[in-house]
């Protein structure tokens, strides 16, 4: 039986996860087109960047947001010279968090996606007078949908499912940062193995239906 800390954990991460699909939607749709468009020189080490994540310990990237965000580091002394609060152990600092340790996971479909594109159906339709910008909105992306919702699907899991960079940034505050992953370790920490099973099961089906529908999405294709 779930407990109200256990489903307050979970809200919060339904929250976070749906945040940052969409900030990461918007920030991967240019980026992936780009990378899938460009032969310039710095194509391969932008491709590095975002993908790092995917082999970087998450306890190291949170590490250095830590350090970056907090009161001492220049990000933090910078926000905290125009008024604003730190980021590290609210909300927010670990919406940022997650967007880049979920980055490649949104951005990689997409740019797959772009990367297949036929061009010669955007060229038609610059040809017959489309700006490129419309070009793109009712060519590219309608053409892409298949991309997108896998970016989509994968973003949304991989957030549910963080861990260490949520606890390095984040802590473990009830109700501000204390997300479901963090929640289920509580329970282990105090051997309280009967709402961790709660939990783990929940966690287990969850990534389970993600599977399934990446699944049928794929053989949709």
């Amino acid at each position: 039986m779930l407990g109200a800390e256990d489903w307050t954990a979970i809200f919060l991460s339904l929250k976070l996860a749906g945040l940052t699909t969409v900030l990461l939607l918007l920030i991967a749709i240019p980026l992936a087109w780009h990378l899938a468009q460009t032969q310039g020189w710095w194509k391969t080490p932008l491709n590095a960047l975002v993908a790092l994540p995917l082999v970087l310990p998450p306890t190291v990237l949170g590490f250095y947001l830590l350090i970056l965000l907090g009161p001492k580091g220049w990000i933090g002394q910078m926000m905290q010279a125009v008024g604003l609060e730190t980021l590290p152990f609210s909300f927010n600092g670990l919406l940022l968090a997650s967007m880049l340790y979920s980055l490649p996971f949104v951005v990689q479909p997409i740019q797959a996606v772009f990367s297949s594109f036929d061009k010669r159906l955007l060229e038609a339709a610059m040809t017959l007078g489309a700006h490129p910008l419309d070009a793109f909105l009712t060519v590219v992306l309608p053409l892409s949908k298949q991309g997108f919702l896998t970016a989509t699907v994968l973003g949304f899991a991989h957030t549910i499912g963080e861990f260490g960079v949520v606890l390095m940034i984040g802590g473990n505050i009830s109700g501000e940062t204390r997300v479901v992953s963090v929640q289920l370790y509580n329970h282990v920490e105090a051997m309280n193995y009967q709402a961790a099973h709660g939990l783990a099961a929940l966690l287990v089906l969850f990534s389970f239906a993600v599977l399934l529908s990446l699944y049928y999405l794929n053989r949709g294709k």
